[in-house]
């Protein structure tokens, strides 16, 4: 037998098939890996964000003390695109923040002790001393590059978890 010809037609549809496969093949191992992330264990280095837009992950620091609240982000010079800071304080509280000898512009998302998202102030200007108001009853402030919550669709109403965040969150991270 010699050898098998393919017409340009025969191995198009030959190409297609594969390529058709390949697809499939790739779109499943997205899909279970999104699932995957989606349903990911907290990580005290990771802050999910859930809302109609989906869920949206950002690598973070975390500072929960006086000093690491008043050090914040100032200094840093660029920030990977999803990654932030997770301000954490003890109890609810009227917050506001500035931007003094902070480099780069900043979205903060604002979020109460129940984990649920009720201000955000985007695009908050480097090195600007102007007071930016939070809200009164306020525990957890999330930092992230300015724009970014646009971007996303992340608005008030949200929700955000993460390993500081207490009891009365409403999507509590499950930790043993």
């Amino acid at each position: 037998m010699g050898k098998r010809r393919f017409t340009p037609v025969v191995l198009k549809a030959r190409l297609l098939k594969r390529s058709a496969l390949r697809t499939g093949v790739l779109t499943t191992f997205l899909m279970l890996l999104g699932a995957g992330t989606a349903f990911a264990q907290c990580a005290e280095d990771i802050a999910s964000v859930r809302g109609p837009f989906g869920t949206a992950q950002f690598s973070v620091t975390v500072a929960d003390d006086n000093a690491e609240r008043a050090q914040g982000l100032m200094f840093v010079e660029s920030m990977p695109r999803m990654s932030g800071m997770v301000f954490v304080f003890d109890s609810p509280r009227r917050v506001s923040f500035w931007m003094r000898n902070t480099l780069i512009p900043l979205d903060m998302i604002f979020i109460g002790a129940d984990g649920v998202v009720r201000h955000i102030h985007a695009d908050a200007q480097p090195l600007d001393e102007t007071a930016i108001f939070g809200g009164d009853d306020i525990q957890y402030v999330l930092e992230i590059n300015g724009g970014m919550a646009a971007r996303l669709g992340l608005g008030a109403g949200d929700e955000v978890r993460h390993p500081s965040f207490g009891g009365d969150a409403v999507w509590a991270c499950n930790i043993n």
